[in-house]
């Protein structure tokens, strides 16, 4: 029984973390939405990401916890650089410019980017003579078979055409014209495929980082402090003209949406994260990140009242372009 129950505890955490994360889509997107800037968002998720764990690292692990040693804090830098602050950023641009449930069509592709970007460094291996080989090279043709189904092919709807929030949404999409809208999703897809990248490397680092310091809450603290002086340097970057009233969260919504996203989305759920690829590996843990497409799509329809389709929009807003 207790040999059962470890055996699926890193599964039953992996659901439950996509469900955050999902959660935590939805949230941005209402929040992007109001005009809060994207980095602000980072920066702020990662400010309180550090402040609620730190101090649980520091009581859980005090015990237990090793030195830091310069490449690991080399290690730890890279990997904040790129799963949270890039990754993060590019998510939420292309989050910006598309929709909640587009979005995470991409993220379906984070599994087959992991095995991929795992082969060259010997961290899965594959043979087409045998059974399991031949089965991880359809998946990950399936995988990215369908990845593209969902981005490039609109099917039917499944909702209910004539619904009032549908009817808004059509008046919506008359008046933004299809030239500004198809460069916006076209654009969008763009950071959303390299935030996905990015965060697919995120998973290969951190199972290097996992082996040699395996302390889940002191390694998410320091990465979402070094997310946080990343973010606020990469805001000075790309900003030409810093104005303070930005940085401020005006409505209850602004709010709650970084708070969940700081605690839950960049605390808990990496600290669940890079414990199941201490368990179980990197390409274990990104397999389940499809799933966060399929609670943002429930979320998507009652929550943001979007048309739900078989697929998506863009391709026939590109061919009717054409």
């Amino acid at each position: 029984m207790v040999n059962c129950y470890g055996q699926w505890k890193p599964v039953v955490a992996m659901i439950g973390i996509n469900l955050a994360l999902a959660i935590v889509n939805v949230l941005l997107k209402l929040t992007l939405d109001k005009g809060v800037h994207n980095l602000v968002v980072v920066t702020y998720r990662q400010l309180i990401s550090c402040v609620f764990l730190t101090p649980i690292a520091f009581f859980w692990e005090r015990k237990s916890r090793t030195e830091l040693t310069a490449p690991l804090i080399c290690h730890l830098f890279f990997s904040a650089l790129i799963g949270l602050t890039f990754a993060q950023y590019l998510f939420l641009l292309g989050l910006q410019y598309t929709s909640a449930t587009y979005s995470c069509a991409f993220i379906n592709m984070v599994p087959v980017n992991t095995y991929l970007l795992a082969l060259p460094f010997g961290l899965e291996k594959v043979s087409i003579r045998s059974k399991e080989g031949r089965a991880k090279i359809l998946g990950a043709l399936i995988c990215i078979g369908g990845a593209l189904s969902l981005t490039l092919y609109k099917g039917m709807p499944l909702t209910n055409q004539h619904s009032h929030a549908t009817a808004e949404i059509e008046n919506h999409d008359y008046i933004m014209s299809a030239e500004k809208k198809r460069e916006r999703w076209a654009l969008g897809s763009v950071f959303l495929a390299a935030g996905c990248m990015l965060w697919a490397s995120w998973f290969l680092i951190q199972a290097k980082i996992g082996k040699s310091y395996p302390f889940q809450y002191s390694s998410t603290a320091i990465l979402s402090f070094f997310g946080v002086i990343q973010s606020a340097i990469l805001t000075l970057l790309t900003e030409r003209s810093i104005n303070m009233s930005m940085w401020v969260l005006k409505g209850k919504l602004e709010i709650l949406s970084v708070t969940y996203a700081g605690a839950v989305g960049s605390g808990l759920t990496y600290v669940g994260m890079s414990w199941c690829v201490k368990q179980k590996g990197p390409l274990f843990t990104s397999a389940f990140t499809p799933l966060i497409q399929i609670f943002v799509v429930m979320f998507d329809f009652s929550t943001l009242h979007e048309q739900t389709y078989v697929g998506s929009r863009f391709l026939e807003d590109t061919l009717l372009h054409i």
